[in-house]
């Protein structure tokens, strides 16, 4: 009742000021000091009020799309399992999985972009769109730079917890595309350091970033490594082949690289007969490239013109800024052993085509140094090692030599996908040991233990 009662209050108290301002009246001269100040009282008590209830509630806020946010995805799964009654507030703009959907102790409120006056200094359209997104978030629209300072507002008005999951810093990926020297990315990097020490419990992605927040924020984090979903698995070959089936109606990348002239059904990887379904001896090499289509894709330009020997079907899923740019680069590109596919993934696709690949290539680098990309953690989570573009705490995950390699640029991703694929499938011991590595270290921490040992700990000590 006291959600409505507010919401009722507010907009009746703010529809009379602005009826009142427009008619060109003094609000407090037209209602008394006392009305307002007693108005006032009344909503700061409402917000106050704790429910009589005993259930536990938290709200997972997600400062963009919840489709696209895996980790806060699995917080709210990992709370709903605890018995909390959890409300993720974010943007809809892709499905969320349908563990989620499905979930009866999980309610989504789905909010839409605030956008700040467009046209004019990039100052002014950030500093319009804060103010509108501050004023906004009283009815659930929390994205943008207020969130912080918001949340913290609205977690003393209703005495609860305000748990920090950094997954990176928000200036340095600001500054990505204004420039560290940017008054925005100053302003930025300013508010983040005053407001994000004031939240009660802190959780972080790397050991490095918590190390970094200990020694130049005076914050506390505890480290929470990803994870990847148990959808992330080795595919089974009849997956593959129904997969490869699917996917050559659409992109011939996947179809047969000649016809045999017998009435099987195959694919570019893969082959049914009497005897049930089997890889294709002279199949090529399978390379996974998730990307968000960034200045960072050119690493990948020169690699693929040396492989001038070996066959390669690369996969490039995904969609940015600049996808149509390098389709445009690729499709002038002379090359007579590598073709490239560029798919729209449907979500439960995309892991059943990691889970079938032969090497996933990462492009990540990260605009802190502290973060670590989830993608990596989806592809070995297939069990399928990687080349990763390397940076500052890259070895938190990638182990140079024992379940992927670590490059730092084109010249050395060339050499490494030659020594990889050399005389693919016929000799592939490298591939075979990282993935037995991969296989070996899958089982040892999911993301429900981690949770449970990490993060737990931290609620019972918390107003929830």
């Amino acid at each position: 009742m006291a959600a409505p009662l507010l919401l009722v209050t507010l907009s009746a108290a703010l529809s009379l000021t602005v009826s009142l301002l427009v008619a060109g009246c003094d609000p407090v001269s037209v209602v008394p000091v006392p009305v307002l100040t007693g108005l006032l009282l009344l909503l700061f008590w409402i917000l106050r009020r704790r429910s009589g209830g005993s259930e536990r509630r938290v709200c997972v806020l997600v400062l963009g799309d919840v489709g696209r946010s895996p980790r806060m995805q699995y917080h709210a799964l990992s709370l709903s399992r605890h018995r909390y009654r959890v409300t993720v507030v974010g943007f809809l703009d892709s499905k969320p999985h349908p563990s989620l959907l499905n979930n009866e102790r999980i309610t989504i409120v789905p909010i839409s972009e605030v956008r700040g006056v467009q046209g004019g200094p990039k100052l002014l359209t950030y500093v319009t769109k804060v103010v509108l997104q501050s004023l906004t978030l009283f009815t659930a629209n929390p994205p943008g730079l207020p969130a912080m300072a918001v949340v913290k507002f609205v977690c003393f008005l209703r005495r609860s917890s305000f748990i920090l999951d950094w997954h990176n810093y928000g200036y340095t990926i600001m500054a990505l595309s204004h420039g560290p020297t940017h008054t925005l990315v100053w302003l930025a990097e300013r508010y983040e350091r005053f407001f994000g020490p004031l939240a009660d419990r802190n959780l972080c992605v790397t050991a490095a970033m918590a190390d970094d927040l200990r020694r130049n924020w005076g914050v506390q984090a505890t480290t929470l490594y990803d994870r990847p979903a148990s959808i992330f698995r080795e595919t089974p070959l009849e997956l593959q082949h129904q997969l490869f089936l699917r996917l050559a109606d659409s992109y011939p990348e996947f179809r047969p690289q000649r016809s045999s002239g017998l009435k099987v059904e195959h694919t570019a990887f893969t082959i049914r007969d009497d005897d049930g379904v089997k890889l294709i001896p002279e199949r090529p090499a399978l390379l996974m490239s998730s990307t968000s289509w960034t200045g960072q894709n050119h690493f990948i330009n020169e690699p693929l013109k040396e492989q001038n020997t070996q066959c390669v079907r690369l996969c490039v899923p995904g969609k940015g800024p600049l996808k149509d740019h390098y389709r445009r680069i690729i499709s002038s590109m002379s090359l007579d052993h590598v073709k490239i596919c560029t798919p729209w993934m449907e979500a439960e696709d995309y892991p059943l085509l990691l889970g079938s690949a032969d090497v996933g290539v990462s492009l990540h680098r990260s605009s802190s140094g502290l973060d670590l990309p989830m993608k990596v953690v989806d592809m070995f989570g297939c069990c399928l090692p990687v080349c990763a573009l390397s940076f500052q705490c890259l070895s938190e995950l990638v182990k140079h030599e024992e379940n992927g390699l670590i490059f730092r640029d084109a010249q050395q991703l060339t050499e490494q996908l030659q020594s990889l694929l050399s005389d693919f499938p016929t000799s592939e011991s490298k591939l075979r040991s990282f993935r037995r590595n991969l296989r070996s270290s899958r089982g040892q921490s999911s993301w429900d233990q981690n949770w449970d040992h990490n993060v737990l700990p931290l609620l019972k000590n918390t107003t929830c």
